[in-house]
């Protein structure tokens, strides 16, 4: 999987500047259909997701469900969070991760699936939750930490650079964005997860990631790689003095 290394490529303009070459997406394309786990119920979109059958199907699809999900809490470790957004909190597993590890702080969570976000709120009867698209103006407030788990991965990468942007604005000095999703890798032999390229999933590489967090004015770096999957923290950088 590729890691941030030292370089720092810039941002590219355009909805499918974070693309590989038309070679490289038709074998990632052909090697995501022909993978056995592949399903019509993921390449819908979350929003289409049956939230009595979601974990199910997201543990059946990406057997390293479970470690991904650890490692996005424990990539909060640190901060002491007295707020947390969760950005496509879906059924409330990540948001669940991250709240056991920061008991005291209040929680607030977007998504698009008011369906999904029933089963969040019972799950989380003190957190507050919204039915939004990541594309939508963030819940008013600051925010220590915000975190996002296989959700962004469904914008492109001019809706990626804006919404990192936004989150940086939302962060206070000394916050962290941590983001765990699906990536474009660089060798194709690296795709595993069943997603529909282009349509509801849109996945960028690392690098490009990296670089548009660096131009939103975050650090980000790799805390987690397995094969097209990525756990990354982004710190909002406190001023000096």
């Amino acid at each position: 999987a590729t890691r941030s290394g030292d370089r720092s490529p810039k941002p590219r303009a355009g909805p499918q500047a974070d693309r590989p070459s038309v070679n490289s997406l038709a074998t990632i394309d052909l090697m995501r259909q022909n993978s056995p786990m592949s399903t019509s119920s993921w390449r819908d979109g979350q929003f289409h997701f049956d939230p009595e059958t979601y974990l199910e199907l997201v543990l059946a699809e990406v057997p390293l469900y479970a470690e991904l999900q650890r490692r996005t809490a424990e990539a909060t470790v640190g901060v002491s969070a007295v707020s947390i957004l969760d950005l496509g909190a879906g059924t409330g597993e990540t948001s669940a991760a991250v709240k056991a590890l920061h008991p005291s702080a209040r929680l607030t969570g977007v998504d698009e699936s008011p369906e999904m976000l029933e089963h969040a709120r019972r799950r989380l009867p003190e957190a507050e939750f919204f039915a939004q698209r990541l594309q939508d103006p963030l819940p008013a407030g600051t925010f220590d930490l915000v975190v996002s788990a296989l959700a962004i991965h469904h914008l492109d990468g001019e809706d990626k650079a804006d919404l990192f942007r936004r989150i940086a604005g939302v962060l206070r000095p000394g916050g962290r964005f941590v983001m765990a999703d699906v990536v474009m890798p660089s060798d194709p032999a690296d795709v595993v997860t069943p997603i529909d390229d282009g349509v509801h999933d849109k996945p960028s590489s690392v690098d490009d990631q990296i670089a548009w967090l660096r131009s939103a004015g975050l650090r980000p770096e790799v805390r987690w790689s397995a094969r097209d999957l990525v756990v990354m923290a982004a710190e909002r950088p406190v001023p000096a003095r």
